[in-house]
């Protein structure tokens, strides 16, 4: 399996809500995404943990929007008004990631909505395993689309990728502020199911969907296909060994 890689045809507007500056943008495949561009911030890694966490979250039966290659023509920034945005697209030419857009999706709002204990607890067991610290209640990366919660924006997971000498499979992870913690009644519950979903093959379908320009030059790693194998070993390590990692609020919260 491969992701379906489409070509831009026209930059709409940004998304200012988060700090890498997303764009939607319309494609030759008549659709419409929400696309994470590689020259931002913290570059490809970002796009790298979109696909990893995203694909993952989907073979385990949690809802994200549908992830595409999209090539971007260095043309399509010529026109741009916005300095920002036209040095953005100048830097992101070739490949990057279209997401889905959820036309009238609403932001999750754990005043409004009630989420469902069991869907709570694999969410936030998930995020726990993925490392994710960015689904907080100040920004709860949820919508809600057609009465489903749907989980978007993992570019802020598998931050130990960043600095892999420092990767840790037991580095804590701290429920607390999780926008779903009061909801996620059965956490053991969760591990139990879903760690036995987490297996050398299916880390490996997820990882293969990375592009291999994406991953070539990483420091510490002699090929793409070395990389690929350290977040499934990570993950793996994380899924299966002691999960001591998971504090809780009755725990206290931070590193045991």
């Amino acid at each position: 399996m491969v992701l379906e890689r489409i070509t831009a045809t026209r930059y709409v507007t940004p998304l200012r809500e988060g700090g890498s500056l997303p764009g939607v943008v319309e494609a030759d495949d008549l659709g419409t995404y929400v696309v994470k561009f590689r020259g931002a911030g913290q570059g490809r890694r970002v796009l790298v943990a979109e696909i990893v966490c995203g694909e993952l979250a989907r073979r385990l039966g949690l809802r994200t929007p549908d992830l595409k290659l999209i090539d971007l023509d260095p043309q399509i920034g010529v026109r741009e008004p916005d300095e920002e945005v036209q040095d953005l697209l100048k830097a992101s030419t070739g490949l990057n990631l279209a997401v889905d857009f959820l036309p009238g999706a609403l932001g999750f709002d754990p005043l409004g909505w009630t989420a469902d204990p069991r869907f709570a607890s694999r969410v936030v067991w998930f995020d726990g395993l993925i490392h994710n610290v960015d689904r907080s209640w100040r920004n709860p990366n949820l919508l809600v689309w057609h009465r489903d919660t749907w989980l978007i924006d993992h570019g802020a997971a598998l931050w130990f990728h960043h600095n892999w000498p420092t990767a840790d499979p037991q580095r804590p992870f701290d429920t607390g502020d999780h926008v779903l913690a009061s909801f996620a009644t059965d956490l053991d519950g969760a591990a139990a199911e879903l760690s036995a979903r987490i297996t050398p093959e299916l880390l490996a379908e997820v990882t293969a969907l990375v592009p291999d320009e994406w991953l070539d030059d990483e420091p510490g790693f002699d090929s793409a296909r070395a990389v690929r194998e350290a977040y499934v070993e990570h993950l793996l390590q994380r899924a299966h060994g002691p999960q001591e990692w998971l504090t809780r609020p009755a725990d206290g919260g931070g590193a045991r």
